[in-house]
């Protein structure tokens, strides 16, 4: 039973997985920092939006 779960077939199937999730979730990965920072300047009650909105385009142009 345990050497159905370690075939050469399902850990090539696996690694092409985790090879295209790590390709496609790069950008993201790179951006989400920039998006904590906006959404958190976003708080400041008068110059949140205005210190957010260059980070907010930033984080757009990462992705």
């Amino acid at each position: 039973m345990m050497t159905y779960f370690l075939s050469p077939r399902r850990l090539v199937a696996a690694a092409m997985l985790m090879g295209v999730a790590t390709a496609l979730s790069g950008c993201g990965v790179a951006a989400f920092p920039v998006r904590v920072t906006s959404a958190t300047a976003k708080v400041v009650p008068v110059a949140g939006d205005v210190v957010a909105y260059p980070l907010d385009k930033t984080a757009d142009a990462i992705d």
